[in-house]
């Protein structure tokens, strides 16, 4: 049974996603975090849609997920990230959980490169997919940069390594504190196939790290 990541927001390396039963639940993708050497000044990262969300209790964690019905096929791990919108064409790789329970992000030498947590389901598989991206690295914009520029109806695809399309549309962004990290929305069981994106963004604080996250929810095209 896949485990939760436990925080997405911590010091200064890459972030990370659901964690094991224990431990302040504050999922703040810390390795989306920006390292700078130098103290940069504070910027907004303003999405087109912030819808608001639920605090999310940080002394315990949710109970873990019911076990999801397998698919009639067999779904493919995903292999490539398109985002038409934005212009991304992105490689997907799997990564599961940091030793401190965080969900692994891309190192920041990879700016341009996705995670997808594999402990949860793989992108078309009942649940929600979850793949996570830097807004930017000390280097300049990656992956994710321009994450909070979509808007309800774009289209995202996930191709799989079997060659296989898993295609969604974005029905809508959130913008969350990373001490408020809506881990049950996130994580939590769906009926069907769900796909979340996930990155950093509101203020670039001084000690070089942003106060919220990104999250794009998205459903599947069907038809």
């Amino acid at each position: 049974m896949p485990t939760r990541p436990a925080e997405h927001g911590r010091g200064r390396r890459p972030g990370r996603v659901p964690a094991a039963a224990g431990g302040a639940l504050a999922l703040a993708l810390a390795g989306l975090l920006l390292t700078r050497h130098q103290e940069p000044p504070p910027v907004r990262i303003t999405p087109v849609l912030a819808a608001p969300t639920a605090a999310s209790p940080a002394s315990s964690p949710p109970p873990p997920p019911a076990a999801a019905a397998a698919p009639a096929t067999p779904v493919a791990a995903p292999a490539e990230l398109l985002i038409p919108e934005l212009g991304v064409a992105a490689p997907v790789v799997a990564a599961g959980l940091d030793p401190d329970g965080s969900a692994a992000v891309p190192p920041m030498d990879h700016p341009g490169e996705v995670d997808w947590y594999d402990q949860g389901p793989r992108p078309g598989e009942p649940g929600p997919a979850v793949l996570l991206g830097h807004y930017d690295t000390h280097a300049g914009p990656a992956v994710f940069h321009r994450l909070p520029q979509l808007r309800p109806g774009d289209r995202i695809e996930v191709r799989r390594t079997d060659g296989s399309t898993a295609a969604f549309r974005v029905r809508e962004l959130r913008q969350a504190p990373k001490d408020a990290f809506p881990t049950e929305a996130v994580y939590g069981d769906t009926a069907g196939p769900q796909l979340r994106l996930i990155t950093c963004g509101g203020v670039l604080r001084a000690d070089g790290h942003y106060s919220d996250n990104i999250i794009v929810f998205a459903d599947p095209v069907t038809g």
